[in-house]
């Protein structure tokens, strides 16, 4: 009976989107986890949103645009009622963010059922495109960070590794697609670990990998826990017993790398977007996040920044219609973020961008992501077998 009604709301809301394409103002229906664990998802992806209005201003498709912002506290019920009310009362024109996958795999059906476009700005499992035809992703994959990063291991005498995720989707795609690859080249996985997406206490895992003795410890955990496991890396004596600790970039997220202390510096890892990635489009953009928020940029920020200018260069494509003419002006867009070179590729509507080889150096007194490598113009591996 609820799914019944809730069809029979969404196809209401298809009914009506011709009165939303015939108004002055068209809505973008923007959640994030604005409080809770993933709190600092929110607030980068928030900021970035705000940035791109402030330089862009708030017109796009001869229209006014309108951010209808609401915080699902990465609650995925929250997500899909909060999804469902700004398709049917605010008739957005499209929705964004998702600050975890539950939330946006949540969210799928709702995009489907109402022909409404979806920007996924931080979630990162591979399956999301798949969920529905109207999802689009300006975040990265983890199968994109986890591939690029087992072949630098493989190519710099790490053979033994141990992997420790966080026990939820994205946690999956970089347990397999780093494990797989590094297996494939000829090295050995001693232990797959994974830890709660809620809460976790890493002190067991961080025991056991140092009575397996790995060459290197390979981590994924969600941004915002990066911070707390390296604070116990550092007391477990993993980094003084010679095993060498790499992982997907959210473990030094910018947003809180300077808070880890020198423990993060040497850390290898993977990536789409370092705040110090050496761009003029990116010294630009780092300089005017910092001006108006008194904090660093993420990449987070870069998913929300990029994810406002395929919806605004859309509507503009569309001249301010919703829909399936929105969703194709988001296929194929190719420009310049600053991440660097990126695609929205029209078959996948997955994000194509190289992915960086980044290790923590200190520079300044301050701690960056420098990166030395990179895979170019990297699709999902997830989608390319």
């Amino acid at each position: 009976m609820r799914r019944r009604q809730c069809l029979a709301m969404l196809a209401a809301a298809v009914a009506f989107g011709g009165a939303q394409a015939q108004s002055d103002t068209v809505k973008i229906g923007v959640i994030l986890p604005m409080t809770g664990q993933q709190a600092s998802t929110g607030r980068q992806i928030d900021a970035a949103i705000k940035l791109w209005v402030a330089q862009n201003g708030n017109r796009a498709g001869g229209k006014k645009v309108e951010i209808v912002l609401k915080d699902d506290g990465s609650v995925p019920d929250a997500t899909r009622r909060l999804a469902q009310e700004l398709v049917v009362n605010d008739k957005v024109v499209a929705l964004a963010g998702f600050g975890i996958t539950p939330s946006a795999m949540a969210t799928a059906p709702i995009a489907t059922q109402s022909k409404t476009p979806m920007v996924v700005m931080a979630a990162a499992t591979s399956a999301i495109t798949q969920a529905s035809p109207y999802v689009v992703r300006t975040s990265f994959t983890l199968p994109q960070a986890a591939v690029a990063l087992a072949e630098w291991a493989n190519k710099n005498n790490i053979k033994k590794v141990v992997s420790l995720v966080s026990d939820y989707a994205p946690g999956y795609d970089a347990e397999k697609y780093f494990t797989d690859r590094i297996v494939l080249n000829g090295g050995q996985v001693l232990d797959k670990l994974r830890t709660p997406l809620r809460s976790p206490d890493f002190a067991p895992a961080l025991q056991k990998v140092r009575d397996l003795g790995p060459d290197a410890l390979y981590v994924f955990l969600p941004s915002g826990q990066g911070a707390a496991f390296m604070k116990q890396f550092g007391e477990r004596g993993l980094d003084k017993a010679g095993i060498r600790l790499i992982g997907t970039g959210d473990i030094t997220d910018d947003d809180q790398l300077n808070d880890m202390g020198d423990v993060a510096l040497g850390v290898v890892n993977s990536h789409h977007y370092s705040a110090a990635h050496d761009s003029p489009t990116n010294k630009k953009f780092v300089q005017a996040f910092e001006a108006a928020n008194k904090f660093r940029p993420n990449f987070m920020a870069i998913g929300g920044y990029d994810g406002m200018r395929v919806i605004y260069k859309a509507l503009d494509a569309s001249k301010g219609a919703g829909g399936d003419a929105l969703l194709n002006a988001m296929k194929g867009q190719v420009f310049e973020s600053p991440r660097g070179p990126v695609l929205i590729d029209a078959q996948t509507r997955d994000i194509v961008h190289d992915m960086y080889i980044r290790k923590v150096e200190k520079k300044d007194g301050q701690l960056w992501n420098v990166e030395f490598d990179a895979i170019k113009a990297m699709k999902d591996p997830g989608k390319t077998k």
